[in-house]
């Protein structure tokens, strides 16, 4: 008898909420949740810019619709790279979120900057955070894949077509012995079949995720996993196995 493949779950692993001082004030725990049931979403990963203290709300609201949230950060690193830090605990982020903070020394000016808002899981206003989150942090960037490899979690370069706050436009290579878990192509660069340009460049596995600013960007972008379960780990060697494919909307 043949042997029943594992189900699949579409995944969108890069959203940022309130919290990010340049996503859209609708960008609330109970609207992410609601957008990424419309989306038919499994798994979503709350990455703000240096920080993860939105993703508890959005993870409480995930558990009572049976989304999987995935809590974890964008991490602006020395070199000014982003990179995505996704963990399946709390506490893993927050210990990430900790390395992170130590290196951010600027205050926000939300004038200029925005509003870093963090929001309990009924969209109400519990505070702000003080340091600018935009800002580069202390650590370099295989420093930080490194930690968040010793904490158990999945590193991926974010969105490494963009002209700026990528690996390309940082350091113009991907180095070999970095360790990546993946790398993040933009959906522009999806839609108009592009991305080889930049998967000639690396042999790591490729996610595409929507880096949702807005709601309705939201699920733009998915990688559909085939795992038995939603864990980082899972996710991670589906990826060396190559068990994904990446979607656009409405494919």
């Amino acid at each position: 008898m043949a042997r029943a493949a594992p189900p699949s779950f579409k995944a969108d692993l890069h959203i940022h909420t309130c919290l990010s001082p340049c996503a859209g004030w609708e960008m609330t725990p109970k609207k992410i949740i609601k957008k990424a049931g419309d989306e038919n979403l499994d798994i979503i990963a709350v990455c703000d810019h240096n920080s993860s203290k939105n993703a508890p709300a959005v993870m409480a609201l995930g558990k009572n619709v049976g989304i999987t949230v995935l809590p974890g950060l964008e991490i602006c690193t020395r070199e000014e790279v982003h990179l995505l830090a996704i963990f399946d605990a709390l506490k893993q982020a927050a210990a990430m979120e900790q390395e992170v903070y130590r290196g951010l020394t600027q205050k926000n000016t939300p004038e200029i900057f925005g509003y870093q808002v963090i929001a309990d899981s009924r969209d109400l206003v519990l505070g702000e955070e003080e340091k600018l989150l935009l800002q580069a942090c202390r650590l370099n960037v295989k420093e930080a894949v490194d930690q968040i490899h010793c904490l158990g979690g999945m590193a991926i370069a974010s969105h490494i077509d963009r002209p700026s706050y990528s690996i390309l436009s940082q350091l113009g290579f991907i180095p070999g012995d970095l360790g990546l878990d993946g790398i993040e192509i933009s959906t522009r660069t999806f839609t108009h079949k592009q991305e080889q340009h930049f998967l000639d460049k690396t042999t790591i596995p490729c996610i595409v995720s929507s880096d949702a600013h807005r709601l309705e960007d939201i699920g733009r972008g998915a990688t559909v996993f085939d795992i038995t379960r939603p864990t980082v780990r899972a996710m991670i060697s589906a990826l060396q196995m190559g068990h994904t494919h990446r979607l656009l909307r409405g494919a």
